[in-house]
């Protein structure tokens, strides 16, 4: 297992991979974005290369269901560029949430979970996907509470329906705890979750969560270490 997380204070590839190594990170996020020049790009790639350091992943951090068409169209424009960024990189995978139907773009809706939004995803993965023809990298979706996929089943529902060989499995367990079920049983869930997706993984990321004692269920997102996740 190769472990990376966010650095900063580097103007240049030699500079990014001496700020990783005092870190013993041999993964990384891109140092790069879509806006850099080729050259750049290709520079970073070839540092990452050198020094045995795997780009884990390309955040496109956007809402391509969003409700407003003008933000919609602009989430799904850099989607596009994200996924091209990590295919000229050499990273493990572009990644994004699927996207929300409400005015959060990350938050819950009442249409998340319903299967016009299940088919809206698959549409539009199909059309990130087949716009930029990645040859190396991967679009992938983060595994969320109120969003598909939710589950190790409905993602693996989402790659039969998206049926593209570059679309594969981003793994966050810990967005996956949403119940005292799945949090008290963690490790089945993290089993399951590996048994049914795990050749199509390509990044993962690595949290902690914990359950406070409220009247209602509250689950709270913390450091590795101080919550129960195996």
């Amino acid at each position: 297992m190769r472990l990376g997380g966010p650095i900063s204070g580097f103007s240049d590839p030699k500079g990014w991979i001496s700020a990783l190594r005092p870190h013993g990170y041999t993964a990384a996020y891109c140092p790069v974005t879509a806006q850099d020049d080729p050259a750049t790009i290709q520079a970073y790639r070839e540092a990452a290369d050198e020094a045995n350091v795997v780009i884990a992943e390309v955040g496109a951090w956007s809402n391509p269901l969003s409700p407003d068409e003008k933000e919609r169209q602009s989430a799904l424009d850099k989607c596009k560029q994200q996924l091209a960024l990590a295919d000229a990189i050499g990273a493990r995978c572009c990644v994004n949430i699927s996207g929300s139907r409400g005015k959060n773009w990350a938050g819950p809706d009442p249409l998340n979970l319903t299967p016009e939004t299940f088919d809206l995803i698959v549409r539009t993965v199909r059309q990130i996907i087949d716009s930029v023809k990645p040859k190396r990298t991967y679009y992938s979706l983060e595994t969320m509470q109120w969003m598909y996929p939710d589950s190790a089943d409905s993602y693996l529902d989402l790659m039969k329906a998206i049926d593209r060989r570059r679309f594969a499995v981003h793994f966050d367990p810990v967005n996956l705890v949403s119940s005292p079920q799945r949090y008290f049983n963690n490790e089945q869930l993290i089993r399951e979750c590996i048994s049914k997706l795990g050749p199509k993984i390509r990044s993962c990321h690595g949290k902690d969560v914990m359950i406070s004692e409220e009247a209602l269920v509250d689950l709270r997102e913390v450091r590795p270490g101080l919550g129960r996740l195996d």
